[in-house]
């Protein structure tokens, strides 16, 4: 029976292989400060904030034949006073369609207002069989608590990861993990609202579904790479820092790829078929977050790992 014998490079990870990542690092910084200032200047383009959030009237109608978006825009601006969106979407039920009618209404819109608007519109639009399915309300006060209610949650969320990653990884760094993985989600959550943003769609309940979903995915990836970091650890313990994150990362890049490709490719297939479906609500859902899922699995390989390295580091020549 013969002994198994070891390789003289075992335990120094010599004959791994890895790519650079923290070699690269600068580039990465650089890259993702590019994606932060994108976000910054879009925002002084104008951001399009959903009604839910600072407050408006919506009402939905169902109708039969064609209405010209345009022209009901302009009655609707005429009896309101108030600059007014008007989409059109398909009704999944019946062969009707639906017409959204949206504007701010610091005031309010009440029973009465709604009422009369609704008797006008069937008016001039005798021959569509208009009929009121839906109407929200929000108080301008009210949309503001909803989305501070919103952002709290998110900012509770990150405190949260920030403890857990601590304390799983407590031996292999304590809180520089955690404040490392955090780093890199809210940079998944601006460069996933620089999307949104550029694509046009509204800031609106979608926005915080895709920013939840991507903090959920991307935290994973992280926690991947960094369960991989602490495994090599205690089987390379005399390999550097850098290199032993170049070769964690290069054993978990396969996975997160694969991941990350299946996800988008089914986005992408949902998105074409609600393009062609007209279900605009879906897009600004599906869109962004493929976005999101792309820019988290860059953070989760390229830049929480590569900060990590950068805070080690200034940990030891402190």
């Amino acid at each position: 029976m013969s002994k198994t014998q070891k390789s003289p490079n075992a335990g120094t990870g010599a004959d791994i292989k890895r790519l650079n990542f923290t070699g690269h690092r600068k580039i990465f910084y650089a890259i993702s400060l590019v994606l932060i200032a994108i976000a910054v200047v879009v925002t002084f383009l104008g951001v399009d904030v959903a009604i839910e959030f600072k407050g408006g009237t919506m009402i939905t109608y169902s109708f039969a034949g064609e209405i010209n978006d345009a022209d009901a825009e302009k009655k609707v601006e005429e009896l309101t006073g108030a600059n007014v969106t008007v989409q059109q979407g398909e009704m999944f039920q019946s062969d009707r369609k639906k017409l959204s009618i949206s504007f701010v209404s610091n005031e309010g819109f009440t029973a009465e207002k709604q009422t009369a608007l609704t008797s006008s519109l069937q008016e001039a639009y005798k021959d569509n069989d208009l009929q009121i399915l839906d109407s929200t309300d929000v108080a301008a006060s009210s949309g503001r608590n909803f989305f501070i209610k919103c952002i709290v949650a998110v900012i509770f969320s990150a405190i949260v990861l920030i403890i857990y990653i601590s304390l799983r990884f407590k031996r292999m760094s304590g809180w520089s993990s955690g404040i490392c993985a955090v780093l890199a989600l809210l940079h998944d959550i601006i460069a996933t609202y620089a999307a949104f943003v550029l694509m046009g769609f509204q800031i609106n309940s979608n926005f915080i579904a895709v920013v939840l979903t991507i903090l959920g995915s991307s935290i994973n990836d992280t926690i991947v790479v960094y369960d991989r970091i602490r495994e090599n650890r205690k089987l390379m313990p005399s390999v550097e820092i850098h290199d032993l994150v170049n070769i964690s990362t290069t054993q978990s890049m396969t996975r997160s790829f694969r991941t990350t490709i299946t996800t988008v490719a089914t986005m992408i297939i949902i998105s074409i078929v609600a393009y062609m479906r007209g279900v605009t609500s879906i897009l600004s859902f599906s869109i962004p977050i493929s976005v999101g899922m792309i820019v988290g699995t860059y953070s989760s390989l390229c830049l929480a790992p590569s900060l990590w390295v950068s805070m080690q580091k200034a940990k030891k020549s402190a």
